[in-house]
């Protein structure tokens, strides 16, 4: 029977230091990091994603990083694709695929086995609920969608108005959420020689590591760069309704104060963590690894290492 492929996993909330910690991690073990952060793959969108800088990779590869314009659609299924394809180019180059972020299903479904082709369509069907959609408006949609598919619901913004569409399609033709025609983990074999680890610590500290973030990326200039995307993209594109954006838009848009809209910031990211935390903890597969008990990163790199226990570190 042919040897699985090996696949390292570092998940968390937002903060938890998980890119600082995958790059010590990738210098011991000829790692290549794959970004599993949804926001990442837009270019131009660089403070507010907190991507790491060409110093921060301190010459470690990064994939799926700055491949698409904000105002381009881009989704799990391609994503999915790309990283699996990039997963067997790695390990054909003798190194080991470091897969690194916080969006779940980004990780979800490149470790088991997501299939994004079956779910059914009904073209009449979707133009209704379009219709519907420009009478109601896109929150009225998003809370119809948590009504019947909380998990989707939870997953996607409430302006990503085609998704939510494309779920209640789903769910109205068939009675079943659009996971699970996607998720079939349970029937099949693992697709790889998977390890997991989880970054956490204790909340108030995570809590206050995220606020701190977040006037660094005002210090950094998040206002003027949000300024820029608007003006470059015309206001268009999910990527814009992201964490980080929609509340500087807000701002712009003379909905509340700057100070309102940081504040505002740091309390959509503090619940963004929970959902993140909540989301992973139900995966039993994940070794956590308590941030606040290690000294550094390269510590906790360490501690990944003494886990793995020689399994990955010669391919």
């Amino acid at each position: 029977m042919e040897a699985l492929k090996p696949l390292i996993a570092i998940v968390g909330p937002t903060a938890s230091g998980k890119t600082n910690v995958a790059i010590e991690l990738a210098k011991r073990v000829k790692g290549e990091v794959i970004s599993a952060d949804s926001m990442l793959v837009y270019r131009d969108m660089d403070i507010g994603t907190a991507k790491p800088t060409l110093e921060e990779m301190a010459g470690i590869p990064h994939h799926m990083i700055d491949i698409v314009n904000p105002n381009e659609e881009f989704s799990v299924a391609t994503y999915q694709s790309r990283v699996e394809e990039l997963i067997n180019q790695i390990i054909d180059r003798g190194n080991l695929p470091l897969l690194v972020g916080g969006t779940g299903l980004y990780i979800r479904s490149v470790i088991d086995h997501y299939d994004f082709t079956t779910a059914p369509k009904d073209d009449r069907l979707r133009e209704c609920l379009k219709r519907e959609a420009e009478q109601v408006g896109a929150a009225a949609m998003h809370k119809k969608l948590s009504e019947v598919d909380p998990q989707s619901a939870e997953r996607l913004h409430p302006n990503d108005l085609r998704r939510v569409i494309r779920a209640l399609e789903v769910y109205y033709q068939t009675g079943k959420t659009i996971a699970e025609y996607q998720y079939k983990d349970q029937v099949e074999k693992p697709k790889y020689n998977l390890k997991m680890f989880g970054l956490t610590m204790d909340r108030q500290l995570l809590y206050q590591r995220i606020e701190q973030r977040v006037d660094l990326m005002m210090a950094r200039g998040l206002l003027t760069e949000v300024k820029e995307l608007v003006e470059q993209y015309n206001g268009l594109g999910t990527a814009l309704q992201g964490l980080g954006y929609k509340e500087i838009i807000g701002y712009l848009k003379g909905e509340y104060s700057l100070p309102e809209a940081v504040e505002i910031l740091k309390r959509n990211t503090r619940r963004f963590a929970k959902r993140q935390l909540t989301w992973f903890r139900a995966d039993n597969r994940i070794f956590w690894i308590e941030m606040d008990r290690f000294e550094n990163k390269k510590a906790v790199a360490n501690e990944i290492m003494k886990q793995m226990a020689g399994d990955f570190l010669t391919l």
